[in-house]
């Protein structure tokens, strides 16, 4: 009996090893920014580096909902953001220079701009267990100075150890993603 206790407790621990459902990555926030002093943001298009070509459009739209819904900051839509980046001819939008950044927020009358990267979003698998995992860090830069003055990751979903004991499928895309971008919001406004 006791061998047989001792083979669960390490099968549990082997079970345990692989991916979280919830990463606790590094955040970096300016102490000389007053953030309470933000009123209007942009959001910029976000790169995509998944294998998912929609997943920055759906990350970003996601962002931008619950963004507007913090009643934080107002977001500007994305038709003014995209003719903001038309009027400035900035190039490459998802990684502006800090020059089109300051020509940008001008025009736009914006405070900050946030730019972000989709890293990972879809199904994992882990053996013959499959979930929905997200990955995604953003940044914002101060319209004024061009400077970066908020950084912050998560990384969301994923196989855990019920999932691979147990079986299932883990959480919807839908819901994985806003986890994701719920947990951005509390490191932005510092909750």
């Amino acid at each position: 009996m006791r061998k047989l206790g001792i083979v669960l407790l390490l099968f549990l621990a082997a079970a345990g090893c692989g991916t979280m459902r919830n990463s606790v990555q590094g955040t970096f926030r300016d102490p000389n920014m007053d953030f309470g002093q933000l009123q209007n943001v942009a959001v910029m298009p976000f790169v995509n580096l998944s294998r998912d070509t929609n997943a920055a459009d759906r990350v970003r739209d996601v962002f931008m909902t619950l963004l507007l819904a913090t009643h934080g900051v107002y977001a500007v839509p994305p038709g003014e953001v995209a003719r903001g980046i038309s009027r400035v001819g900035i190039a490459n939008p998802t990684a502006p220079t800090t020059e089109e950044i300051k020509k940008f927020a001008d025009i736009v009358k914006v405070d900050a701009v946030i730019t972000g990267t989709v890293r990972e979003y879809g199904e994992v698998r882990s053996g013959t267990t499959a979930s929905n995992l997200v990955s995604v860090s953003l940044q914002m830069i101060e319209g004024q100075t061009g400077r970066v003055v908020w950084s912050a990751s998560s990384t969301q979903g994923g196989v855990t150890s019920s999932d691979r004991l147990f079986g299932g499928g883990g959480e919807p895309m839908n819901i994985v993603t806003e986890k994701a971008v719920n947990d951005l919001l509390d490191k932005l406004f510092g909750q």
